[in-house]
């Protein structure tokens, strides 16, 4: 079982390595973005895990307390899609004695989401001022929350790839994510390209919820077809960091256009944190 300080420094680790990685779009090792620097998002990183790893905290106070202590170390939303991922993860892991327990452990805590989580989440996405939210006839969230914070995720699912994966137990982050990832770093590349080659294979099978929120669905579906494209050459030259030049070409495109993936950001963090969990459990 892992002890709080690991816990905390599996956070940081994921956090760090996701910014660090050259994903098109996002704040990035080669770029910032979007009005955000990458040292915002590792002064982030860092106010989040104590938070995180509150040993019995449930997952909607872990939520709100990491959103209050980020907002104490940036004015902007670097993370809130980043913490609303790796609380559920952060509960279960602590009753994991391996890493194959992980699953079932998460499937439980999902399962027993209250009403109080989700006021509490509502409280903390609110406080993150996320940006292109809109408005819900159900569960609005600038209400008061009525159902379990699972009742409320279920509500958004179909245009929340997050939302969604509260309800199918992370399973993107699972057979994507962690799948791509681990198929990178086996064929010798290094976490950052790894890291990218497991974003990338994410934005070209789940339409990126940012994206489809500020473009719309058909926007979404044309960086889902790019990323696609990128993805063939890596089959032909033996790894993602091979292609640089037209990585980095795509992310200067991408920043023009304010484009950015940041939902599939969000998901290469909690594939990167699944990633650090089992590294340390071994």
């Amino acid at each position: 079982m892992l002890s709080t300080e690991q816990i905390q420094k599996c956070i940081v680790w994921a956090c760090e390595h996701e910014v660090a990685a050259p994903k098109p779009g996002n704040v990035n090792c080669f770029s910032d973005a979007h009005n955000m620097q990458l040292q915002d998002f590792i002064n982030s990183a860092h106010a989040i895990a104590p938070a995180l790893s509150v040993p019995n905290s449930n997952v909607g106070q872990m939520i709100l307390d990491a959103i209050i202590a980020t907002r104490t170390v940036v004015d902007c939303n670097t993370n809130l899609g980043i913490v609303l991922l790796f609380a559920p993860l952060c509960c279960a892991i602590q009753n994991c004695d391996s890493f194959e327990q992980l699953p079932q452990k998460l499937d439980h805590v999902l399962n027993n989401l209250t009403i109080k989580d989700a006021i509490d989440t509502y409280q903390a996405i609110r406080l993150a001022q996320a940006g292109g939210l809109g408005h819900s006839e159900q569960q609005d969230i600038n209400n008061t929350p009525t159902v379990t914070l699972r009742q409320a995720m279920a509500i958004a699912r179909n245009h929340d790839a997050i939302a969604a994966q509260y309800l199918n137990n992370y399973h993107e982050i699972y057979t994507i994510g962690l799948a791509k990832l681990t198929e990178s770093l086996n064929c010798g590349e290094s976490v950052e390209w790894a890291t990218t080659f497991a974003y990338l294979n994410l934005l070209s099978n789940v339409p990126d919820s940012l994206i489809y929120r500020k473009y719309g669905l058909e926007r979404a579906h044309e960086v889902m077809k790019f990323a696609k494209q990128l993805l063939r050459y890596p089959l032909q030259f033996k790894g993602i960091s091979r292609i640089e030049r037209d990585i980095i070409k795509w992310d200067i495109e991408l920043k023009k256009e304010a484009i950015n993936p940041g939902t599939t950001a969000d998901l290469t963090a909690a594939t990167l944190l699944v990633h650090a969990f089992r590294e340390a459990l071994s």
